[in-house]
């Protein structure tokens, strides 16, 4: 069976992941259970495993729901074990497991939570961020420093292009106006813009790109392009610095 991702809309603007590779069907975060349960038994699937990214409870509150119903083990950053209840599993960084497109590699993304941790599946071509790198942005840091989330928004950036970044919200839209101010000529910007517009009208989700287009119109992730540091008046600073500024200039938009 070919490794498969199916995305799950939950609340008012989470997402959940179903991951179904040759280790069976993983489900990556839990921010709400019925929408997760109706997509798996659509598709008459059964978890193996719920694999949690960080402890916000947006992310977590259908742990317990689905662990009752699937009887499945939990996983999740052992960095932040004492704040994610009933942990089968607590996970470090460069922790891998799996087989053939099943293969999964942890990687510690801290800054938007000290023990964020993203889940790359480098055989399936995935990588599920949640709330580190997102589409057209980054994680508020709540718990983390600007240094912190520069080194791992670097991480996640030198990964294969081809990489597909699934993160855990829709927050693509209000995320593509504030990058509009911060990288105004960046033509290939204006067009993902067009596209994100067209697919919102349609209730389409938006949060689930190849790395290659982050890459190249993500702000955050663009802090040594010439241009932006122009505009921001930070020619001379350091990738974190100028990260740092965009950063700081998004919590006030």
């Amino acid at each position: 069976m070919p490794f498969e991702v199916v995305t799950v809309p939950c609340l008012e603007d989470n997402y959940a992941y179903l991951v179904n590779s040759a280790d069976g069907v993983a489900i990556i975060d839990a921010p709400e259970a019925a929408p997760i349960i109706a997509a798996l038994e659509a598709r008459g699937w059964a978890p193996g495993v719920i694999m949690i990214t960080h402890h916000h409870w947006d992310h977590v509150q259908a742990v317990d729901e689905l662990k009752a119903k699937y009887g499945c083990p939990v996983m999740g950053p052992k960095a932040e074990e004492d704040k994610i209840k009933k942990l089968d599993m607590a996970l470090d960084d460069g922790f891998s497991g799996g087989t053939d497109d099943g293969l999964c590699q942890v990687i510690s993304v801290p800054g938007h939570t000290l023990g964020h941790i993203a889940y790359y599946y480098p055989k399936g071509g995935a990588v599920f961020t949640a709330d580190s790198l997102m589409a057209l942005g980054c994680g508020r840091l709540f718990e983390g420093t600007p240094d912190m989330m520069w080194e791992s928004l670097s991480k996640l950036a030198a990964l294969p292009p081809e990489t597909m970044v699934y993160s855990g919200h829709e927050y693509t839209m209000g995320n593509a106006k504030f990058a509009l101010t911060i990288d105004p000529d960046n033509a290939a910007l204006t067009s993902r813009i067009q596209d994100i517009e067209t697919a919102r009208a349609e209730n389409k989700p938006t949060a689930q790109v190849p790395l290659s287009m982050e890459l190249a119109t993500n702000p955050f992730l663009r802090a040594s392009d010439p241009g932006i540091r122009k505009g921001l008046g930070l020619e001379d600073a350091t990738d974190a610095d100028v990260f740092a500024e965009i950063r700081a200039r998004k919590d006030k938009f």
